[in-house]
């Protein structure tokens, strides 16, 4: 798994349980516990983790530069694959909700190439990527944005998306795993995500190799809740296989 990769899942893996050791990282990551550690104080450096004896905890409230402006660095290139593969997958004069997410983020970049278009955007960030576009019609869903993430979240955001219909819902997810589906990392983010497939006719998920088999905090909901998933990950994988048989068209990108 490429380093950036890794300090993603291992980042992600701490703050969806609060504390690990050092030796629950290296089981799950499929490392040493030496390159856990030196994981675990790059992200320290970072101000992502706090590094205590024998594990990390994760810091209460993520500081401005240690939510979506550090982890849009990691894996541009991946994530910027992944937007291009999953805009082509837009119709033109569709309606479209648009996660929060650094993958979402550059598929926002994308979405022009498709217009016209009727965007909806749970993301201050593809906001700014879709605002004065020719032919993007731009409608930001209203809520509470998540301090260092700019996800939009919470009842207002709630209450908005009751009040809409999409063709389609591009889902950025935390976890993907064969038994507990699709899954987060923060209560207010699946809660977003659980409404958003409630109103959308087809949902496209956009999801790395790094998220493929982990179990996340809080459900979004079955693996056969989506209907196309746009991945990096080896065709081989077992929980490739799992969608796959939850009846999931699978859109390979390749690394």
């Amino acid at each position: 798994m490429p380093v950036p990769d890794r300090l993603d899942l291992t980042l992600r893996l701490v703050r969806g349980s609060g504390r690990l050791t050092l030796g629950e990282l290296a089981e799950r990551l499929g490392v040493s516990e030496m390159t856990v550690r030196r994981d675990l104080d790059q992200l320290q450096e970072q101000g992502l983790v706090r590094r205590v004896r024998g594990g990390a905890v994760a810091l209460g409230v993520p500081a401005e530069s240690a939510g979506f402006a550090v982890r849009e660095r990691w894996s541009a290139a991946a994530k910027s694959r992944l937007g291009r593969a999953a805009a082509a997958l837009i119709e033109p004069g569709g309606t479209v909700l648009l996660d929060a997410g650094t993958t979402t983020a550059e598929l926002a970049a994308h979405l022009p190439a498709r217009a016209p278009l009727t965007v909806a955007v749970l993301s201050l960030q593809a906001a700014v990527r879709l605002a004065d576009q020719p032919g993007i019609r731009l409608l930001v869903i209203g809520g509470e944005s998540r301090a260092g993430e700019r996800s939009l979240v919470g009842p207002l955001a709630l209450a908005a998306l009751e009040q809409l219909r999409f063709d389609t819902f591009v889902m950025s997810i935390g976890a993907v795993h064969p038994d507990l589906g699709w899954s987060e990392f923060d209560l207010d983010d699946a809660a977003v995500k659980r409404a958003a497939l409630r109103r959308a006719g087809r949902t496209i998920v956009v999801a790395d190799a790094t998220k493929l088999g982990v179990q996340a905090f809080a459900r979004v909901g079955p693996l056969d809740a989506a209907d196309v998933l746009v991945t990096d990950a080896d065709p081989s994988d077992e929980t490739l296989a799992a969608v796959r048989d939850a009846g999931v068209l699978i859109e390979g990108v390749p690394a």
